[in-house]
């Protein structure tokens, strides 16, 4: 119980050190905005109630998909793998910043480091101009 609550405890601060970027609260809201879409849509469609429907939801965006609920209408498995393939990337990217938000919450100092080495490479690769490559011999 005590590791539940203490990995609980990670996961909500990398979510609310990620909010601070910009990026990530887009991806969250596209997130929020496919799970709703996805509910609707199976409640209307599939006829699931809307935990039903949620539920489906997540499990086919994080592609645990447990197996009991499926669509059965063809328009509904049609949906169903566009839906899949367009919102996997998204959910994916969610979690990637929310790992990312726990690892720099832990080094606060190492996000400062890498955010100004990236600003400097990004400064250097500015002030070079670009060199032509050379033409290989045929």
């Amino acid at each position: 119980m005590v590791s539940f609550i203490l990995t609980l405890k990670r996961m909500l601060t990398g979510l609310w050190h990620s909010f601070k970027d910009k990026r990530f609260r887009n991806l969250f809201l596209t997130t929020l905005l496919m799970l709703l879409s996805g509910t609707l849509f199976y409640h209307e469609v599939e006829h699931f109630s809307y935990l039903d429907a949620l539920y489906f939801s997540v499990m086919t965006l994080t592609t645990v998909g447990a197996g009991d609920l499926a669509p059965e209408t063809a328009f509904g498995k049609i949906f169903t793998m566009i839906y899949t393939l367009a919102g996997i990337g998204i959910v994916f990217g969610v979690i990637f910043f929310v790992g990312r938000g726990i690892h720099f919450s832990k080094n606060p100092r190492e996000e400062k480091d890498s955010a100004k080495k990236n600003s400097k490479m990004a400064k250097a690769s500015e002030d070079q101009p670009d060199k032509p490559k050379p033409r290989s011999k045929e």
